[in-house]
């Protein structure tokens, strides 16, 4: 993809990208508060409210991996639009949906268009931004948006819900994805991709398709009370079956959709790992982290929404202002390492707030905390997992790490949630009061997130050390005669090139791949 001519076009054109991602983030978070109301009016069972935000996950999650692979063979600005009209769409059906069954329909479209756009632009954001220092801050506005997205999506959600009704916490993405739509139009730079013939694996993309979407279906069940045992199992182990066929499918392919040897890179690899402990933490820190401040500390769903806004404030500094200069100065993975420990260190600290807390000294100081380790963290764990993949699969790496980020809430959420509720559970049977039980198991879910990024932190010493280098000065070689004695550069096609022996040979100026300067060879040399 060619960038944009101008600084501004390309400011424009990152907006309308970082717009668009702001939106899917708080989509979400909006949802969630205004779920109650959706249950009653709707007349949703508690199990079945759940798929309001399962059905989304589930269309998300299983496309992001086709979505980003489409974006290189098609080109990811036609993917981009075609995805954001398609949540435009879906989310006016979701807003004027009047049973459980549309909702969910809608919400479906949702994740579908969610992750046809959201795959591509991680790489259409490296695209407009080639140059490192750049890219960083460009990733400084990419990691703001959608860190800091669910916490003003929660004071959005009871506010759009108080006021309007749960039909306008979707109907408000109209507006905004047509004007999106049109502005995408005109700054996106068009990009005609490499052709469906060079990855048109369609058996591949069925496999990995259903296989993810199988996957994460297996995980946000186990977090379900009336979750049978088999059907998760047997969901969990058919996903396993048909991953493992995707990879061999891919091994064997001639045109794969995903080259394996994308993972033979230790950025791509690692940095994929770290994203999933990383957004694996950050999902439970945020579902923890409102179950206490509502249950434990007597919040309503406004008053919790303001009281995660230390954290987005703090990322969005950190990342638009800090990040990209440590990364500069220190290298990415000493500055994931360090955001890793500090949101640890937050998170650690969250799992001690007490019974009864006072916010300003309890809770708002570790949120502030795990703000600085998340701004240096998240746009440099991207950066990393990007800058690992060659241009012609950056979609494709756009896409993977898109995958993990949502693997890792699936797991996040499920895993530490499920650890709660049981220290919870068992916190009661022991005859403590239910404050005092529904704080045992956050302070459990919250250190065993600490936990995840922890062991993050051992998997950044597999990400290679920054190196300095000292560019050698450029020297003009002096001119020389023809038909003199010139040391020459033998320019062999297919082989290194390798220093000569001097000759008297009558001669012409040709540069040299290896030297990068020019030097004199005889005429018809290879």
């Amino acid at each position: 993809m060619d960038p944009p001519p101008t600084r501004r076009a390309r400011g424009l054109a990152l907006a309308v990208l970082c717009a668009m991602q702001l939106m899917i983030i708080l989509d979400g978070s909006v949802v969630t508060v205004a779920l109650p109301t959706i249950q009653r009016e709707l007349g949703f069972s508690p199990a079945g409210l759940a798929w309001v935000m399962n059905t989304y996950l589930v269309g998300f999650a299983g496309l992001l991996l086709l979505a980003g692979r489409l974006g290189d063979l098609v080109g990811r600005t036609r993917v981009f639009l075609v995805g954001l009209a398609t949540f435009t769409a879906a989310s006016l059906v979701c807003g004027v949906a009047d049973s459980p069954a549309l909702l969910l329909g809608g919400r479906f479209g949702q994740g579908v268009g969610g992750a046809l756009a959201s795959a591509v632009i991680l790489s259409m954001i490296v695209g407009l931004y080639p140059e490192p220092g750049e890219q960083a801050k460009a990733m400084g506005s990419y990691s703001f948006v959608s860190a800091s997205g669910a916490s003003i999506g929660l004071i959005a959600g009871g506010s759009i819900t108080q006021l309007a009704g749960w039909h306008w916490a979707f109907l408000i993405n109209v507006p905004i994805g047509l004007a999106a739509i049109a502005l995408a139009g005109r700054l996106l730079p068009r990009g005609a991709g490499t052709g469906l013939g060079q990855g048109a694996d369609y058996l591949g993309a069925a496999l990995v398709t259903v296989g993810l979407s199988l996957g994460i279906f297996a995980i946000v069940r186990t977090a379900e009370p009336d979750a049978g045992a088999g059907q998760t199992v047997g969901a969990g182990a058919v996903a396993v079956a048909l991953l493992a066929a995707f990879v061999v499918r891919q091994a064997r392919a001639a045109h794969p959709l995903l080259a394996l040897r994308i993972f033979r890179s230790r950025l791509v690899s690692a940095a994929n790992l770290v994203t999933v402990l990383l957004v694996a933490a950050g999902f439970g820190f945020q579902f923890l982290t409102a179950i206490y401040l509502q249950r434990v500390l007597g919040y309503n769903s406004l008053s919790t929404g303001l009281a995660f806004l230390p954290t987005p404030v703090v990322i969005g500094a950190v990342s638009l202002l800090l990040s990209a200069r440590l990364t500069a100065r220190f290298g990415g993975r000493t500055v994931l390492r360090a955001g890793l420990v500090l949101v640890a260190a937050g998170l650690a600290l969250l799992g001690r707030a007490p019974l009864v807390a006072g916010y300003l000294v309890d809770v708002a100081p570790a949120l502030a905390l795990v703000g600085v380790g998340m701004g240096l963290a998240i746009p440099t764990v991207i950066m990393l997992a990007m800058s690992g993949a060659d241009p012609d699969q950056a979609g494709l790496a756009s896409g993977l790490n898109n995958t993990a980020q949502q693997l890792g809430g699936a797991i996040g959420t499920a895993t530490l949630a499920t650890l709660a509720a049981a220290r919870a559970a068992g916190s009661l049977a022991r005859g403590a009061p239910a404050a005092a039980a529904v704080r045992d198991g956050y302070s459990l879910g919250m250190l065993a997130a600490a936990g995840l990024l922890l062991l993050g932190v051992a998997l950044t010493g597999a990400l290679p050390a920054a190196r300095r280098r000292t560019a050698a000065p450029y020297k003009t070689p002096p001119p020389a005669r023809p038909d003199t004695e010139v040391k020459l550069c033998e320019v062999k096609l297919g082989e290194v090139s390798r220093e000569g022996t001097a000759q008297t040979v009558p001669t012409q100026h040709r540069p040299c791949t290896v030297c990068a300067v020019g030097t004199r060879s005889a005429p018809g040399a290879n």
